[in-house]
């Protein structure tokens, strides 16, 4: 009789062995989809009401992406596992985390809706504006760029850019989430920090 070989492969690690279960984390968004994050990931769920760029876990400094608009005062931060220490991020929002566990055959992708898509390119249609208007420099996000800089505005990571940072939008119970690029967003954030 030939002997079963178990499967390695690292992403079946998520899931739950209830036929097919993911556990997940809904985490509160500003101006987009609330995120929809695998609850393995989370590290630590801490009460912190101050808007900072990075957060000091267990001696080491974390850097901070935000899901709530700078005018608002955060409430939590959530730390996430990274691929090393380094990558290690935090999540500051507002609002309260849901716990669910949902079964993979009932998430189903679609596309970013437009109202998102939208709101998302605006740093990059002011800079496409502005470089129409002839001028020699464009202004784009508070900074003057130059003609072949422009490409780097579109595709670089942004926190208001949701396009710079989505991984896939999903619709789970008739409600939209997003699923992040987290090794994007860790990298970019640590490329940046340093």
């Amino acid at each position: 009789m030939k002997q079963i070989l178990k499967h390695s492969f690292e992403a079946v690690s998520l899931l739950t062995t209830n036929n097919g279960m993911l556990d997940v984390t809904i985490v509160p968004a500003f101006n987009q989809p609330d995120w929809i994050i695998p609850s393995s990931l989370i590290l630590s769920v801490d009460d912190f009401d101050e808007h900072i760029w990075t957060y000091l876990w267990q001696q080491q400094e974390v850097a901070v992406f935000h899901l709530l608009s700078s005018g608002q005062t955060p409430e939590k931060i959530i730390v996430l596992e990274g691929n090393t220490a380094a990558h290690r991020i935090a999540l500051q929002t507002v609002g309260e985390l849901h716990q669910l566990q949902v079964r993979i055959s009932d998430v189903k992708d679609i596309e970013l809706p437009e109202q998102y898509t939208s709101n998302a390119n605006i740093d990059y249609s002011v800079a496409q504006k502005t470089k129409n208007s002839d001028s020699e420099t464009v202004q784009a996000t508070g900074k003057n760029l130059t003609d072949s800089e422009i490409d780097y505005v579109k595709e670089r990571f942004q926190e208001n850019v949701v396009e710079s940072y989505l991984f896939q939008t999903v619709i789970i119970d008739n409600i939209l989430y997003l699923v992040p690029d987290l090794d994007k967003i860790a990298h970019q954030l640590v490329d940046l920090d340093s």
